[in-house]
């Protein structure tokens, strides 16, 4: 997903191309491993999946009892990832919110959130401004889980696939979310699973007040 400035119309086609050409190969990705890593072993609740895709994660977070609120600027894959999940039946699509919107605006209910999860947006702005918004839906002793993709692999000093990009970075990640606010449980630079990319991985805890 990206939410940079101009750029719904071509990220639009992209899903729409994608969809209409790979529908089942998408609609069988498993969840992202980070986040199955990451919070698999947590109790459900109230969980917002920004920037939610084709809908993996937010299908995963519902099968696991979740309530989610799933958050993306797509109509394309809003509609593809509802499909999914309604085809799974009532129990997983009644646990499911579908809203559109943009992340580089939009404001998530505050502190309503047990988890709140974004993975690989493209940042329109300042990254750390974006950390600090959707921090704010985290409810104290909620967990923050984002991932983004790197530009450069540290190893080599190459350039990804992510090249040119903005997203999330564990620099980022630091700078907007206060020690005092937060317990940084996380904040690393993983291989992606399968190879292909370097990201850097937050998961922090909202302190309780």
């Amino acid at each position: 997903m990206s939410d940079e400035p101009g750029q719904a119309e071509f990220w639009e086609q992209k899903w729409e191309q994608a969809l209409s050409q790979h529908g089942d190969a998408v609609r069988r990705m498993p969840p992202n491993a980070h986040l199955l890593a990451e919070v698999g072993d947590l109790a459900p609740g109230r969980a917002l999946d920004a920037g939610s895709g084709h809908g993996a994660e937010t299908i995963w977070l519902a099968g696991k009892g979740w309530q989610v609120q799933a958050v993306d600027f797509s109509v394309t894959a809003l509609e593809h990832a509802r499909t999914t999940a309604a085809s799974l039946g009532s129990d997983i699509a009644d646990r499911i919110e579908w809203v559109e919107g943009d992340l580089s605006t939009w404001m998530p209910e505050q502190e309503a959130f047990d988890l709140v999860s974004c993975l690989y947006v493209h940042v329109a702005g300042d990254v750390a401004e974006m950390v600090s918004r959707l921090g704010q839906g985290v409810a104290p002793g909620g967990t923050l889980l984002m991932v983004g993709h790197q530009p450069i692999d540290p190893a080599t000093g190459d350039r990804t696939a992510a090249w040119g990009q903005v997203q999330l970075s564990v620099a980022d990640a630091r700078e907007a979310l206060d020690e005092n606010e937060w317990e940084i449980v996380v904040a690393e630079e993983r291989g992606r699973a399968g190879g292909g990319g370097v990201d850097a991985v937050i998961r922090a805890v909202r302190r309780d007040s």
